[in-house]
């Protein structure tokens, strides 16, 4: 059993030649036992040199050498072990490195990636606060990592803060600057630093007014920034009121905000050169065997735009959205949901038909995933120059095209969607879906939630061109107690 010293926690170059010296001898990694300065070693351990092998040496991966070199900052007391097996396993299997299955080395890489993230909150979540000196101002953090990372992080803040003067107090270690030459001193307590200074009330009112309450995600702030880093941030003490307001902050900026404008004049025509340029699209091979480019079709000022499928044998025919079957229910429910459809905005997510010929049928086929990514440019181009409030999709290939990723109907059906334009978006089925039904009732059932979704997008689209919300109890299926809530008047979103 062998004794290997290293002069510190971080200590890689000492790991480096020692676990070198190890693996030309060819030590087992069970026969070293790795300690730090002065800790108490084993028993066992010898601190005899280990013996000499005559082979020459060997070369490891870069990758091997940069991922030891954050894992080595880890406090893990396994960590020069873990790395000194991951060293002898490379001589046998070269490959390692890229078997991200493997279990030492993926111990390994969480070491590494909790290393990496400690030195990322380092950087994030230093404060400096002025003292003044016989040298005149010195800037002075308080910080407490998790790792040993303060030598390896040192450099970021020199080239960071290179004309400062300044400290950075650790438990275990502080680092200091004084413009020219970096130095270590021993560790610090946090009495040891300096309290609130004048420029934090400057800091405080900047961080209050750049807060944005529609934004707020508590979960994810405390992810990227733990309570525990709260005590080290002047502005953290706003947090707790902040948050506490933000909803009523967020209810008075959505009422304050003025609607987006309309772009005038050349919309029609920029829609008008748009339509004759898809007609001699070739972006996907759906082009070829189809009669022609079946573009959207309606206001180019629309508040509403719905999204299908894909043009059908009808529509392909005729050169416009919904005229088939599909369309003429899709027109019924319109009718009896109360929406206009001549003031509404209807496209597809492919825009030619993609079929297989059976005799003299032309048999509807699904678009694949590439096809409607080809297409998804057009779309793109429709919704720029109608910029809708409200944007319905119709069936799992329109929510793609929206979405930009594969969802489930059932979950997301019935439910607002914000979009990063600014609209609302909403899942529904496709009409063609209602007329493939084999069960009269289910069919009945399913048409009358249909009409019901299009009331509510209806309802939904004359509340946003009013400048409001429609009320919560307006949506489909709400909750017991939100029901409550409509029975008795209060229509609160």
């Amino acid at each position: 059993m062998y004794r290997a010293s290293l002069a510190a926690p971080d200590d890689f170059d000492g790991w480096r030649a020692k676990a070198r010296g190890f693996a030309l001898a060819g030590v087992d990694p069970a026969d070293i036992v790795w300690q730090v300065g002065g800790d108490d070693g084993d028993l066992f351990a010898s601190d005899a040199p280990p013996p000499v092998a005559a082979e020459g040496a060997f070369g490891v991966p870069r990758a091997f050498v940069d991922l030891a070199q954050s894992a080595i900052l880890h406090r893990d007391p396994q960590r020069f072990a873990l790395l000194y097996a991951l060293l002898m396993q490379l001589r046998d299997r070269p490959g390692t490195m890229e078997d991200k299955a493997d279990p030492l080395l993926r111990r390994i890489e969480g070491l590494a990636k909790a290393v990496r993230r400690d030195i990322h909150k380092m950087r994030a979540f230093v404060r400096f606060r002025a003292l003044e000196d016989a040298d005149g101002t010195r800037f002075v953090a308080w910080f407490e990592p998790e790792q040993h990372i303060v030598r390896a992080n040192a450099g970021f803040f020199v080239r960071r803060f290179a004309t400062m003067r300044w400290s950075i107090l650790t438990p275990e270690l502080s680092i200091h600057w004084d413009g020219e030459t970096l130095s270590e001193g021993p560790g610090a307590t946090r009495g040891d630093a300096p309290g609130d200074d004048p420029v934090e009330d400057i800091w405080k009112g900047y961080y209050a007014a750049i807060f944005n309450p529609a934004r707020l995600k508590v979960g994810a702030m405390l992810s990227e920034m733990p309570k525990k880093y709260w005590r080290n941030l002047p502005e953290a003490a706003l947090i707790p009121a902040l948050v506490a307001g933000a909803q009523a902050r967020e209810a008075t900026m959505i009422g304050t905000a003025p609607l987006p404008e309309k772009r005038p004049g050349n919309a029609m025509a920029a829609w008008t050169a748009l339509r004759e340029e898809a007609r001699g699209c070739t972006r996907c091979p759906l082009h070829g065997p189809a009669t022609q480019t079946v573009f959207g079709e309606g206001p180019v000022d629309a508040p509403l735009f719905f999204i299908g499928e894909q043009p059908g044998d009808r529509e392909d025919l005729a050169g416009r959205p919904f005229v088939g079957p599909a369309g003429q229910l899709f027109d019924a429910a319109l009718a009896e949901a109360g929406v206009d459809r001549a003031r509404a905005y209807v496209t597809n997510a492919v825009k030619h038909f993609k079929f297989e010929p059976r005799g003299k049928r032309r048999i509807h086929q699904t678009p694949q995933a590439g096809e409607v990514q080809a297409c998804r440019w057009w779309l793109e181009q429709e919704l720029a120059l109608v910029r809708p409030r409200v944007i319905v999709a119709l069936g799992a290939t329109a929510a793609r095209a929206l979405l930009g990723k594969a969802v489930t109907i059932g979950k997301l059906r019935g439910t607002a969607i914000p979009l990063a334009d600014g609209a609302e978006g909403w899942i529904t089925v496709h009409p063609s879906y209602l007329l493939r039904l084999p069960d009269a009732a289910k069919a009945a059932e399913e048409r009358a939630r249909f009409v019901e979704e299009l009331r509510v997008v209806g309802e939904r689209v004359r509340g946003l061109g009013e400048g409001g919300w429609v009320p919560e109890c307006l949506l489909p299926s709400p909750p017991a107690q939100k029901r409550t809530f409509c029975e008795a008047g209060q229509h609160f979103v």
